[in-house]
């Protein structure tokens, strides 16, 4: 799945969007993951649209959720639909999972998407599975960016955040959480023009292993140091744990291949995902040599080719803006 893509499915559940009120027929509350999109609705400010959702819809069933566009007639932030949905979360005991922002590029840019600290989600639900936020900076649109605090969560076992342009901050914050039944890690970078500070640095703690032991997948993608995450992933403890690995969607080139040919076995993986890549066809082939022939998924599709400009090669990662 890219950004222009909304979920067909989440947490295991097909996702059903709420209509507009009417005489229609839901389906069994826990059997959808259920999306709110203030446009399907037409146009329905969100404090409304929430209000029809939990009238409607037994909250105690609800199993998974799923926040679509929150704005009805321009973009706005975050903060004040979030907060409606923390302040209900008594409400929504079965809830265990929830997506926040599934907003396609034709709704919004990921980069102008106008978020908040996500930290009260995780305290308010303490039994959440998995949490998926998409967005990051706010571009200089007067509001708050993208942020998180250290947590500890005891439920949590999905953890993803899909960014045109990932803070540090948010970063650090995951790797100082306290997150012992955290499975599946992934974190699309970014760059830096759309607030993607982050640095290889800051994905220390993530990659000395040993901070979440029950980590089998981790996704460091997107990112515009692509080559520079491959190398450090080439020696880092926490691989020896994992089941899967990507460093796809970034700007990955044969310098971060050679890093990972030229570091720690990856034949224990189940799959090894670099697909939107810059590799050349004879690293291609080594690596699906090295690494493929051992039984390893390695999927290295979607080659790219750098844009030329004047005397200089330009490459880029999937999502930006």
């Amino acid at each position: 799945m890219t950004f222009a893509d909304h979920f067909d499915t989440f947490h295991g559940l097909p996702v059903h969007t709420l209509p507009e009120p009417g005489d229609e027929k839901l389906p069994p509350a826990g059997g959808v993951a259920w999306r709110l999109d203030c446009y399907e609705a037409g146009e329905m400010p969100f404090p409304e649209l929430w209000r029809s959702f939990t009238d409607r819809v037994p909250s105690t069933e609800v199993r998974a959720l799923v926040l679509g566009p929150w704005w009805d007639d321009e973009y706005s932030e975050l903060r004040p639909a979030l907060e409606l949905i923390v302040a209900d979360a008594p409400h929504f005991p079965a809830l265990r999972a929830l997506f926040l922002a599934d907003v396609t590029g034709e709704e919004c840019e990921i980069s102008w998407l106008q978020l908040t600290d996500v930290t009260p989600v995780l305290e308010a639900f303490p039994l959440l599975e998995e949490f998926a936020v998409r967005g990051g900076d706010s571009q200089g649109l007067g509001e708050e960016p993208l942020s998180l605090r250290p947590v500890r969560h005891d439920a949590l076992r999905v953890l993803r955040f899909e960014s045109g342009g990932l803070p540090g901050q948010v970063v650090r914050a995951v790797g100082a959480s306290e997150l012992p039944a955290l499975e599946h890690l992934e974190l699309w970078l970014g760059v830096s023009q759309y607030g993607g500070d982050a640095t290889v640095a800051d994905l220390a703690p993530l990659l000395a292993g040993g901070r979440f032991p029950a980590l089998r997948h981790l996704g460091l993608r997107n990112s515009e140091l692509q080559d520079e995450i491959a190398t450090a992933v080439a020696s880092a403890p926490v691989v020896a744990q994992l089941e899967s690995l990507s460093l796809a969607l970034g700007t990955l080139t044969d310098t971060g291949a050679e890093a990972l040919l030229g570091g720690q076995p990856l034949t224990h993986l189940k799959r090894l995902d670099l697909h939107h890549h810059f590799l050349s066809e004879a690293l291609t082939d080594r690596l699906r040599t090295a690494v493929g022939s051992a039984g390893t998924e390695v999927d290295l599709s979607a080659q790219q080719t750098p844009h030329r400009w004047r005397d200089e090669e330009w490459r880029y990662v999937a999502v930006s803006e």
